[in-house]
């Protein structure tokens, strides 16, 4: 089977300090070293693997903890400013970790009990409360040393147990993964671009070179043989399968159903085969009988695969299998999807698209219907008709940025009840903030390709992070 668990997240983790402190209070390194090991046990959960570099206070202990991120592979290094610390003690383990870096300023609570403290009678021991509360202080000079040395740095300054303060952190954290998700990921390329859709052509070397995506090119021959080889028990139980996933009309004919499954079938064995964990596809299949019936019944068995975390884009259309990727590693879906129409009694928009939908984030059961026609496609076949779960949404594009070679543009709004086209495809109602007009210029001010992924929920603020996190730029409009 192709490996679509999402990999382990690799994150190192230290508290940095000075040396000098140790001796000077006692019990102060003690309990910087338990706030770290709190932060530690609240990072830890299945999937993440925390790497405790411990409390770096020297610049030798510095470079040694760099040298541990390299032997441990991390993914990001979370850098808790637990006191005072010297500059020079936090850039050799950043420059030899050589990954995105996020600094935590928290205090262990929210204020200083100045009442409580200014009874102390002891000054060296009111000191040594006062440098367990500031962490604020040397943040400045690591921003201004990292800034330098020209290595991008992100924040989150709050407390250390407050609710916000690791809303945030959680934030960086599925951005991390989706870093991670991409870099591990194999994409699978079928066929060729629709003719004539300019915006969509990518350069795939860059895909490569900036989210760290293996690119596959896969042949639509071989998936015809693997179609060719399937046998009919096997046909006869992804047929069944079909009516659990799915709303199946009556005047779905039962040929169709077969046609459909052996794809279906097929585009598991395939994947597996070459071990993808994204597809974009699209191929006329005029003139070759074979390629023409696998390619016209591919979109149950795409349906599948995309709610299987493995989405499948059509169209050929590269960056928005990536937003779908993206979308999905936040938990979100990820449907592909375009403009259809406006609606401007109701001040929304109509979006969606043919070909593969996103099952899993449908607002009830996904419809298959018979379609005679392929609208600018050759064949006919079973398609998919869903709209997206009624509540607050997200789309996102990724948008080819001559200045980052790739940014992000996202959009929240709602996912509206109402009438529908019943056309056989995908199609929702969203209203924006910003109004229909507002939303849709806006959107195209930014010149992305005319597809995009929409999904469930608001995760704008993850998205913003994950472009920091990729040195990708970000756009939000509304």
């Amino acid at each position: 089977m192709s490996s679509t668990a999402e990999p382990v997240l690799r994150v190192g983790l230290c508290g940095i300090g000075l040396d000098a402190y140790w001796p000077q209070f006692s019990g102060l390194k003690a309990r910087l070293e338990g706030y770290v090991a709190e932060v530690a046990a609240r990072l830890e959960r299945p999937g993440v693997a925390v790497v405790n570099l411990g409390l770096i206070d020297t610049p030798q202990r510095s470079n040694e903890a760099g040298r541990q991120c390299r032997r441990e592979d991390i993914d990001v290094l979370f850098l808790y400013v637990t006191t005072y610390a010297l500059s020079n003690t936090v850039l050799p383990l950043v420059q030899r970790a050589g990954v995105p870096v996020v600094v935590l300023n928290l205090q262990p609570e929210a204020a200083i009990d100045y009442k409580a403290f200014n009874r102390l009678k002891d000054r060296t021991a009111m000191t040594g409360e006062w440098l367990a509360f500031c962490s604020a202080c040397p943040v400045p000079e690591i921003a201004n040393v990292l800034a330098r040395a020209r290595i991008s740095f992100h924040q989150v300054t709050g407390v250390l147990n407050d609710q916000q303060t690791w809303t945030e952190i959680e934030e960086w954290l599925a951005s991390a993964r989706v870093r991670a998700t991409l870099a591990a990921s194999r994409l699978g390329l079928m066929g060729h671009y629709y003719s004539g859709m300019l915006d969509i052509m990518t350069d795939v070397t860059l895909v490569s070179i900036v989210f760290g995506t293996h690119v596959e090119i896969v042949e639509v021959d071989e998936l015809s043989a693997l179609a060719a080889a399937v046998d009919d028990e096997q046909i006869a139980r992804r047929a069944g399968e079909f009516q659990s996933a799915f709303d199946v009309q009556p005047d779905c004919s039962p040929e169709e159903l077969r046609r459909a499954a052996r794809t279906s079938l097929a585009l598991d064995e395939f994947v597996a085969k070459h071990d993808l964990n994204a597809l974009a596809y699209y191929y006329m299949g005029s003139g070759n009988a074979a390629n023409e019936d696998t390619m016209s019944s591919i979109i149950l068995g795409t349906s599948l695969l995309t709610a299987r975390h493995i989405p499948v884009a059509g169209e050929y259309e590269v960056k928005n299998v990536l937003a779908m990727k993206i979308m999905d590693a936040l938990g979100a879906g990820g449907s592909f999807t375009e403009y259809y129409a406006m609606d401007f009694n109701d001040d929304l928009v109509l979006m969606g698209h043919d070909g593969p939908g996103h099952i899993a984030i449908a607002e009830g059961r996904t419809k298959v219907r018979p379609l005679t026609v392929y609208h600018g496609k050759v064949g006919r076949g079973l398609s998919v008709e869903m709209s997206v779960k009624f509540g607050p949404v997200t789309l996102l594009s990724v948008v080819e940025s001559p200045q980052t070679g790739f940014k992000l543009l996202a959009a929240q709004g709602e996912c509206v009840a109402g009438e529908f086209l019943e056309i056989g495809n995908t199609n929702s109602r969203y209203r924006f903030p910003i109004g229909a007009r507002g939303f849709v210029n806006a959107w195209n001010a930014q010149a992305p390709a005319h597809h995009c992924a929409v999904g469930v929920g608001h995760i704008a603020s993850m998205l913003k992070k994950t472009a920091a996190l990729m040195g990708l730029g970000f756009h939000q409009v509304c």
